[in-house]
């Protein structure tokens, strides 16, 4: 590993007109946060010494998701050479490494830029270290030139490739580490004599070589180098990073029963001896506890499991909801906004939000918190060791004491004592013979009926 300084430009001035969206293409989420933002973390792990994110005009959402990162703006976009010298006033003279990345190619790993960085310090003492890459089908990727000697000769376009370079697989992924003392002076005398009329990165390869410096090639995998520039291929990036999270998670020490059907965020955290069912989604924001389980079918977002607990399955987390130790929450539940302590259990066809669950309480199925008025929320609270009927509602702002039972069918809007009875069902009443009389009576009208 290198210790030399480092500076980072990240290209996403791009429109990306072929994801049809209003949103900024770099901004499309993946694993629960814009694709720039997993860059991001990655170059912030690299602790370089500048970075700079270089923008279109009026994309002062990216310039917001990348904060406290500095951006520049390249107001015309005239390739990507011109894009690199709009972060000259940011990055400045340079003496260390110079990595360009791209705000559409968010899975690159640490690793590969490591090896890129530590390539630039070899004994070759290349001025450009390109990340090549070898596709299943090269198609049209600019070829990677490499000499016997091993040094990177030339960059060729596709549409400008002789049928022998064209049957190179190895290709350009667009990345670069770049020697910081030159780079500005090759990035200046990039031309623009090309059909577009516009000045690309590439041709500082030639330019650098006819200076008498040697560039060179690091191979990284074709998965991390997925550039995005449409719906397809947002969805690829998604299947690609999905499997990442599934394999730390299981190397961790998490059972996923089916694990092409779980779906993790990018702050997903999951403890030692975590078990979960198929077609489980997680939003951001959760952690799961050591050995809980979470079953089939349940989506959580924004929301604390602690050990040992159990959800599901259908179940419904959202945030601010804690499930403490030992907590049981079954199928068709929702919970929002709630705490649920030790040993309490929601097993089946319930809706708690707002709420606060004493330890050890149960809430019968059917049960309802109404915690909106229509204009504000307000809490409900259960005791500790409460028992609440089932197809109850509790009107909010209500507490239940500790012990309390509540029963079946009841619907509450005054506070109940601990350890007493609260039921509020109509008496019974019963008319003997009276179904026998109906039965008759009615069969007697529908035969009227059918003679008319």
């Amino acid at each position: 590993m290198t210790t030399s300084k480092t500076a980072v430009i990240v290209l996403a001035a791009g429109l990306g007109t072929r994801m049809k969206s209003k949103l900024a293409k770099v901004l499309h989420p993946l694993a629960g946060r814009p694709m720039i933002a997993h860059l991001m973390a990655t170059i912030d792990g690299l602790d370089p010494e500048d970075v700079c994110v270089v923008v279109g005009g009026f994309m002062d959402s990216i310039s917001d998701v990348v904060s406290p990162f500095p951006t520049a703006v390249q107001s015309d976009r005239l390739g990507t050479a011109h894009a690199v010298l709009a972060a000259r006033d940011s990055i400045g003279d340079f003496d260390g490494d110079v990595l360009v990345l791209y705000g559409d190619t968010p899975l690159i790993t640490p690793d590969t830029l490591e090896a890129m960085l530590d390539a630039r310090h070899s004994d070759l003492d290349p001025a450009v270290v390109v990340l090549g890459f070898t596709p299943e089908d090269a198609g049209e990727y600019g070829r990677l030139i490499v000499g016997e000697d091993g040094a990177l000769n030339a960059i060729v376009e596709a549409r400008d490739a002789t049928d022998d370079q064209r049957q190179v697989d190895l290709c350009n992924s667009g990345v670069m580490a770049i020697d910081g003392k030159v780079m500005w002076s090759l990035l200046d005398r990039v031309g623009n004599d090309n059909a577009k009329g516009e000045y690309y990165l590439t041709d500082i390869i030639g330019l650098a070589c006819a200076d008498g410096r040697n560039c060179c090639v690091v191979e990284g995998e074709p998965d991390e180098l997925i550039g995005i520039n449409s719906r397809i291929e947002l969805a690829e990036a998604e299947a690609i990073l999905q499997d990442r999270l599934r394999f730390q998670a299981m190397e961790n020490g998490v059972t996923l029963i089916d694990p092409t059907t779980v779906f993790l965020s990018h702050d997903t955290k999951l403890g030692v001896d975590v078990s979960i069912g198929p077609n489980v989604f997680f939003g951001p924001g959760v952690s799961i506890g050591d050995g809980a389980t979470i079953n089939a079918f349940c989506h959580i977002e924004g929301a604390r499991v602690l050990p040992k607990a159990s959800i599901g399955p259908f179940a419904r987390l959202r945030p601010g909801t804690t499930v403490s130790e030992g907590a049981r929450v079954g199928n068709f539940v929702e919970i929002k906004n709630a705490m649920l302590e030790p040993g309490a259990k929601v097993s089946h066809l319930t809706y708690i939000g707002d709420a606060h669950i004493g330890e050890g309480a149960n809430i019968g199925a059917g049960t309802i918190t109404c915690n909106y008025d229509g204009y504000f929320k307000s809490k409900t609270i259960i005791g500790k060791g409460a028992f609440i009927g089932s197809n109850t509602a509790l009107i909010a702002p209500v507490t239940i004491g500790d012990g309390a039972v509540v029963g079946a069918g009841s619907t509450i809007c005054k506070d109940v004592d601990g350890d007493a009875l609260a039921v509020t069902r109509a008496r019974h009443q019963q008319i003997d013979g009276w179904a026998k009389i109906n039965r008759k009576r009615k069969a007697a009208e529908k035969a009227k009926k059918k003679k008319d």
